[in-house]
């Protein structure tokens, strides 16, 4: 299956209304140079925000983006200087992939970067992904250039609704992106050009997933040539802790504690007292091991052989 990333998805789905309010904001000189985009792992957030950049920047160029039907032009000089990292007006940090956090020597950099002069008179967008993983030397460094940032250059960070900062918190307008659970399904639809009931089982689809989690499952999947179609959650979830593949792919670690809570959801831990002490009891374990970074095998494991084959 191709290989889907924020910066290289040419259509935007489901997210219109996000776009043009950040389009009516940019055109009216409203715009913040400090926007947080927060929201659901997966939801779009990214992609929404490569979207606006490019909108600005083929402003005026002989292959502009196509507002009417938020769609990138292929051609745009812009799309293609981002998609190969050259381009001036735009500079991305993220986590780097041998990282566990986004260091103070990336925001170094990007402080010498904002320090020179620029090539051209459009806007710069520092696009800043995965902002809860900002270690607190970077926050720090990052939070003196929010303070005073260059005339004309804006801030995009990225929030998955996890724990930041209120010190970076307060200094950026946030900017909430939200899908319902019928939004998720039309845009992968879109995004896959198949219908979704084709390729995963409704029973795993009850779960809430983001469009984003849905495409990485999918091609979980077929890297792994699963047919999700056949399988409900229980024998999921005993191929994903009896294969060992939480070790192996981090989304998969992180939907693994997911959808040991929503099976224990879906059991109903009213129905007895046994059922309602062991969802307890995990619970319980899967927060300490989240929190206290325990060894998360032995938890898995141990679901396994007491619930999904007790």
């Amino acid at each position: 299956m191709n290989e889907l990333s924020p910066n290289n998805q040419i259509n935007l789905y489901g997210l219109d209304n996000y776009f043009d309010e950040l389009i009516k904001l940019y055109n009216k000189k409203k715009f913040p140079n400090k926007l947080l985009l927060s929201g659901q792992k997966g939801s779009g957030k990214s992609t929404l925000a490569y979207h606006f950049i490019n909108y600005v920047l083929s402003q005026n160029e002989d292959h502009e983006y196509d507002s009417k039907n938020f769609s990138i032009n292929i051609k745009s000089s812009v799309f293609k200087t981002i998609n190969n990292k050259s381009n001036t007006n735009l500079i991305n940090i993220d986590v780097n992939a041998d990282k566990k956090s986004i260091d103070i020597n990336q925001i170094r950099d990007l402080i010498n970067h904002l320090n020179k002069s620029s090539f051209n008179n459009k806007p710069r967008f520092v696009l800043i992904d995965n902002i809860e993983l900002l270690n607190a030397n970077s926050i720090n460094a990052l939070l003196k250039v929010l303070e005073e940032p260059n005339e004309n250059t804006y801030f995009i960070l990225i929030h998955s609704n996890k724990k930041i900062l209120s010190t970076l918190l307060s200094r950026c307008i946030n900017f909430r992106v939200t899908l319902s659970n019928n939004d998720c399904i039309n845009i992968i639809n879109k995004l896959l050009g198949d219908k979704l009931e084709n390729l995963v089982n409704e029973d795993l689809l009850d779960y809430y997933f983001t469009p984003g989690e849905i495409y990485h499952l999918v091609k979980f999947a077929h890297k792994n040539d699963y047919d999700l179609s056949k399988m409900d959650l229980k024998n999921f979830l005993k191929l994903l802790i009896e294969n060992g593949h939480f070790k192996k792919n981090l989304f998969i670690n992180t939907m693994t504690h997911n959808l040991i809570e929503f099976y224990f959801r879906k059991l109903n831990p009213s129905f007895s007292k046994i059922i309602t002490e062991k969802y307890s009891y995990f619970v319980r374990r899967i927060y300490n091991t989240k929190v206290f970074n325990l060894d998360q095998e032995s938890l898995f494991l141990e679901f396994n052989e007491e619930i999904l084959n007790g």
